[in-house]
């Protein structure tokens, strides 16, 4: 199954002057989860990160690390999300998020052609560094799968810039140093990072981490070229928010990006 490619999508939807909408969804945190995704799409997203649980989400904070323990509870695993995943095309590109022990488990190229064939054309993973992501990076490119790779506001200019060299899709740029999880607002070391990142590339640059609102994700836009909103989506799920009512929610940052 082929899956629409990262950096081309997002790249055509800058430069066409929208502001980038990145959503995420924990894979089989319920039983319906591919229709909460589909909703996300239908909403506005402009890619879709999906969440392949572990156990043990180093970066992830207390929303995320629920639902990944509640979609491990159902019996969640890697092969069982991308199945489902690729069981149904969709129009934007769709991203795994996870972590390296899931990647490394049953090799790198295997992983790789995995997401490729459930049409997933771009994957995180967060817990890899730089210093050791080379052959991740080879993999995932020779399957055609962009490694998103993420800077944080303490990374050194050389760093950043290597950083934003070797990014593939986007560029991932963390708002705060701290795990993802809804805030009350947003941390003010976004828009620094923001602008340093946009200084050293003209590969999309996305701020995630902490972007609850769209009053939020408006800010956190501004000097980016789009934002990511995960917890804030999961938290509403994990509280027993319908798929309407996700689609409502991400309708609502669509439509505040777009007014901007």
């Amino acid at each position: 199954m082929s899956g629409v490619a990262l950096e081309p999508a997002l790249r055509a939807r800058r430069d066409a002057g929208a502001k980038l909408l990145v959503t995420y969804m924990t894979g089989e945190l319920t039983a319906d989860w591919v229709d909460y995704l589909q909703v996300m799409v239908e909403a506005g997203a402009d890619a879709v990160e999906i969440g392949v649980p572990f156990s043990d989400p180093m970066v992830d904070g207390p929303t995320i690390q629920e639902a990944s323990v509640r979609a491990l509870e159902r019996g969640a695993t890697p092969e069982a999300i991308l199945t489902a995943t690729g069981g149904r095309e969709q129009p934007v590109p769709l991203v795994a998020m996870t972590y390296a022990n899931l990647v490394l488990r049953g090799g790198l190229q295997r992983f790789a052609a995995r997401l490729s064939a459930a049409g997933v054309t771009g994957a995180i993973v967060p817990d890899l560094p730089l210093e050791e992501s080379g052959s991740w990076e080879q993999a995932a490119g020779g399957a055609g799968v962009a490694a998103v790779l993420l800077a944080a506001p303490v990374t050194p200019d050389d760093r950043l810039g290597l950083i934003c060299e070797r990014s593939h899709g986007f560029v991932y740029g963390v708002n705060l140093m701290g795990v993802t999880g809804e805030r009350a607002s947003l941390a003010r070391s976004a828009a620094v990072l923001a602008k340093r990142l946009k200084a050293h590339t003209d590969k999309p640059v996305v701020m995630g981490f902490g972007i609850s609102t769209p009053e939020q994700a408006v800010e956190a836009a501004s000097e980016a070229d789009g934002v990511v909103v995960a917890s804030a989506l999961m938290r509403a799920v994990l509280d027993g928010a319908g798929i309407a009512e996700v689609g409502d929610r991400v309708a609502d940052l669509r439509a505040a990006l777009d007014r901007g």
